[in-house]
């Protein structure tokens, strides 16, 4: 335990959820969570202040490492680039290094059809999925190269399987996808590490699906084989930490699906 102490690593949308056993209740959270128990030092990235404020507390607290907190927003009104830069100009300051770069945060609008989905809505997705992902790792790529740092980004059985009504959410994932195995291509020869992670996790906005509309989650969210959901930190995050170890650097470029079990799937 411990083997990334003085490291530092990005996660956007991290802010802080727990499921009603006290479970990481997020992807985000849980991954922010692993890391900090391998004594990484975090920058942690969100829209919601208080959600950041409540995962910094928890994590510096439980673990004693140190995270940055920055709200950051990229959608269609704004200057991302500068959004962005900010984000990496703190974390250098703060840290003087990155080693791992974590492209979590997405927004969607789900259950809207193609025929109906506005342009509002795909921009929703593409800005806050595709085109953070790509001004993040531009933005690292320097600092990442000094360090033969790591890059994880996420993708979805919704892009890989058609899902009904995400078709903005679908297309950003690809998107991120396929821009996830050129960089493993381009940056292999830096020492650069870049894959690609299709989760299903058990997250708190899950268990309030369900709560609330039991018969419409039974219809769309099915169990996996191994039968039962990821878990955000444990299995996902683990993962996560994992691909930040010099060992598995030969799966640069892969795309790994996590489902209920969690092996490693290129």
């Amino acid at each position: 335990m411990g083997f990334l102490k003085g490291k530092t690593a990005i996660i956007t949308g991290a802010g802080f959820a727990t499921l009603s056993d006290g479970r990481c209740g997020s992807i985000g959270y849980g991954i922010a969570t692993a890391y900090a128990k391998e004594g990484a030092n975090l920058v942690i990235t969100g829209r919601n202040v208080k959600k950041l404020e409540d995962a910094k507390k928890a994590l510096e607290e439980n673990y004693g490492i140190k995270v940055l907190i920055m709200q950051a927003d990229v959608n269609a009104g704004a200057n991302n680039k500068e959004v962005v830069d900010s984000v990496i100009q703190k974390t250098i300051e703060t840290f003087g290094r990155i080693d791992v770069l974590i492209n979590n945060a997405q927004a969607s609008a789900s259950g809207v059809t193609i025929a109906d989905h506005t342009t509002e809505q795909f921009d929703l997705a593409i800005y806050s999925g595709l085109y953070a992902t790509f001004y993040y790792m531009q933005a690292c790529y320097p600092y990442l190269k000094e360090t033969k740092g790591t890059v994880i980004n996420f993708a979805s059985g919704a892009g890989l399987f058609g899902n009904y009504g995400q078709c903005a959410y679908a297309a950003a994932k690809e998107g991120i996808r396929g821009l996830t195995r050129v960089a493993a291509t381009e940056w292999g020869k830096d020492g650069i590490n870049a894959n690609i992670i299709c989760p299903l996790a058990w997250t708190a906005q899950l268990e309030n699906f369900e709560k609330a509309y039991p018969e419409a989650f039974k219809a769309n969210v099915k169990m996996p084989p191994m039968g039962h959901y990821g878990d955000s930190e444990l299995e996902i995050g683990r993962v996560c930490v994992q691909l930040a170890s010099p060992d598995f650097k030969y799966l640069s470029g892969e795309t790994l699906t996590l489902e209920g079990g969690m092996g490693l799937r290129p």
